[in-house]
């Protein structure tokens, strides 16, 4: 059992899991020194980085723990968790930058009793000028501001929860050794269980991140597509929010349908293509409205291009579990005709 403390005696720990972070780790910790409140601690857990990034931790008065081989941002986070000694913890990553009033805000939103958890979003100012970062990080930004405030899901990019219930429930799945759906998992499963965690879209950080087109296709794909599809197949559950809302899902299906639909006709794959954009208009005059019409016409190619891509990825994801049952049956059988 747990329990949660009188709001107004609420400390926060900021768990920081870094990884050859040199080139952001500074400005993040930076932010975090300006806060508006005091800090109880900030622990930055090192996964095994061959850059500077323990001395830049050290350097801001840091507590460090260092991992003796990379194991993941899940066993990072947990290992940082365990350390703390606040009544919250506040995931931030490396490559953002939080805002003097941020810690403030998230003890505001936990000393409400009956609240689990509490993550924000990317703001619309991401540092990297590039189009690609400035797309990802905008798409990002309109998942989040649009989803539910009841939220199906966690994120550690700003992320609290209540450390005796995130130890109570088991942290972070750590069978996830890479930057991946390992905060959405544990979302779904203690959700599942009966927490409240909020989206609470106010909550925002800057983003720091540089992608490329590579990066990002990449990304959504092979840390994205594929392995949120097993969790949703494994878990047999598939909220209607973020990514995975209804919109998005319809999305996808046409945007895979498009080629096929071409192929009889040129006229029906274009008309799948003009209802993905049309459902999609309110993103389009979000991104307008941010960095200009040209911008967004630029992105649409993209966007659709994304739920492509997207549908790819979640039919590999369909078939890696598929292979990972069949596997399971095999060995099930082999055991009993011992």
């Amino acid at each position: 059992m747990y329990s949660i403390p009188d709001r107004f005696n609420l400390t926060v720990s900021i768990v920081v899991p870094v990884y050859n972070c040199s080139a952001t780790l500074r400005r993040c910790l930076s932010a975090v020194r300006q806060s508006s409140v005091p800090i109880h601690e900030i622990i930055v857990v090192d996964d095994g980085s061959s850059d500077n990034s323990v001395e830049i931790a050290r350097s801001f008065g840091a507590q460090v723990l260092e991992c003796a081989r990379q194991s993941g941002p899940a066993y990072a986070r947990n290992r940082g968790a365990r350390a703390a000694s606040g009544d919250i913890l506040l995931f931030i990553d490396a490559d953002v930058l939080i805002r003097p009033d941020t810690i403030a805000r998230v003890i505001e939103t936990l000393g409400d009793t009956s609240l689990h958890g509490v993550f924000g979003s990317y703001d619309f100012t991401p540092a990297a000028p590039e189009f690609f970062s400035q797309y990802k990080n905008l798409l990002h930004s309109w998942m989040h501001q649009n989803g539910r405030r009841s939220a199906s899901t966690f994120w550690t990019g700003c992320g609290a929860v209540h450390r005796d219930f995130f130890l109570a429930s088991g942290g972070f799945d750590e069978r996830w050794t890479r930057p991946s759906v390992e905060d959405i998992e544990f979302g779904a499963r203690v959700i599942r269980a009966g927490a409240r965690i909020r989206l609470d879209p106010e909550l925002q950080v800057t983003h720091l991140k540089r992608w490329t087109f590579c990066s990002l296709v990449r990304t959504d794909v092979f840390d994205r597509a594929i392995p949120w599809t097993t969790l949703i197949l494994r878990d047999g559950r598939m909220p209607n929010d973020l990514n995975v809302e209804m919109l998005q899902r319809f999305s996808v299906a046409l945007a895979c349908l498009a080629p096929l639909l071409a192929l009889y006709s040129p006229l029906l794959g274009g008309l799948a293509l003009a209802l993905v954009i049309s459902l999609n208009l309110p993103f389009y005059r979000f991104l307008a409205s941010q960095r200009g019409f040209l911008f967004a016409l630029r992105s649409v190619p993209l966007h659709v291009f994304y739920f492509l891509y997207s549908g790819f990825g979640m039919a590999a994801g369909m078939a890696a579990w598929a292979l990972v049952r069949e596997r399971a049956v095999k060995r099930k059988v082999a055991a009993s005709a011992q």
